[in-house]
């Protein structure tokens, strides 16, 4: 069945009708339909008059308009697979007898079941050229805009989203696509050589479930340190050897910060010295490490505020170095 531009034609799938206004192919014309221009394949359009010429002549039976049979919307056959796809459709020029390519239209191509939500943004150098957000029905398409030849060759991002909006358990897909110039260059190559209109990138095939949150595990700082009378029956035993390294005294430190790690060990500290105190220790080791220094000024800091503090040393030794401190009570 042949078309030329301006003729009149009736989409079979839902019997809109419209005007070709270009022919791409053997198998694809353009077609302008309540305002919108978007490329369809031949088989999916007919002329309006055709049932005119096939008709079976004869005595016309009449019937009520309410009785007249309804005819059947003819399904689309899927001729892809399953997903949301960006399509790029060639518009060639003539220069020096031969075909070139002198732009790409863009179109976004729905494969699945469900409609989707989608927001599209293209940007050259980051700047944004072209946005369009909307909602693609089911095994629809939607002409976005068009992109110049040469502006391909500055590598665009088709920054991308789609959303199942039949869903809300579905996680939300995005992406960004770049195209080389030399894989565009072979996109070109190959639909000449094929004949063929269009050239197709997959966004999606299908949406993945949301993931389930999982619980942040928050760490509770100790209450401040309660100077309160102890008396020898403490249950927790002193220690003449403080490590205060976080590895000896959380077995996970994740998510925590640094200050939330100091204060850990300077409450550790305080809360053994109590205890040292209590059970009237004459001497105790805290082992802070070198590092920047800060957790062992912080330590003797507290020393010079405890009273029952006599003295301490941070000295060499051969078994700590410089990374502990040794105190030594009075009473």
């Amino acid at each position: 069945m042949k078309f030329s531009v301006g003729d009149k034609i009736v989409l079979t799938r839902t019997g809109e009708e419209g005007i070709v206004t270009a022919y791409i192919d053997t198998q694809m014309i353009e077609v302008e339909v309540g305002g919108t221009v978007f490329p369809v394949y031949i088989d999916d359009i007919e002329h309006p008059y055709l049932k005119w010429f096939t008709g079976k002549t004869g005595k016309k039976k009449t019937s009520p308009p309410e009785q007249l049979p309804v005819e059947k919307i003819a399904e689309r056959k899927q001729r892809l697979a399953k997903g949301v796809y960006l399509s790029f459709l060639p518009v060639y020029k003539t220069e020096a007898m031969e075909e070139v390519v002198d732009a790409l239209k863009v179109y976004l191509l729905n494969e699945m079941p469900q409609a989707v939500k989608f927001v599209y943004d293209v940007r050259i150098d980051q700047k944004s050229e072209f946005k369009h957000e909307g909602v693609l029905h089911s095994f629809g398409n939607v002409y976005l805009h068009s992109v110049s030849y040469a502006d391909m060759n500055d590598q665009p991002r088709f920054h991308w989203q789609l959303t199942d909006t039949g869903n809300d358990k579905m996680e939300k897909a995005e992406g960004i696509l770049r195209i080389r110039p030399a894989k565009l260059f072979e996109h070109i190559t190959h639909l000449m050589q094929h004949s063929a209109p269009t050239f197709s990138y997959v966004l999606v095939e299908d949406f993945l479930p949301k993931k389930k949150a999982e619980p942040v595990e928050k760490y509770e700082a100790p209450l401040k340190p309660q100077f309160m009378p102890v008396t020898s029956r403490t249950i927790e035993p002193p220690k003449y050897e403080l490590d205060l390294h976080i590895e000896a005294l959380l077995d996970n430190k994740k998510g925590l910060s640094n200050s939330e790690i100091i204060k850990i060990q300077l409450d550790t500290l305080q809360r053994y010295l109590n205890l040292a105190i209590v059970h009237r220790q004459s001497s105790m080791i805290v082992i802070h490490g070198l590092g920047k220094g800060k957790l062992r000024d912080e330590v003797h800091t507290i020393l010079k505020q405890t009273p029952e503090v006599g003295r301490y040393k941070n000295e060499w030794s051969g078994r700590y170095g410089f990374g502990a401190t040794e105190i030594y009570f009075r009473y």
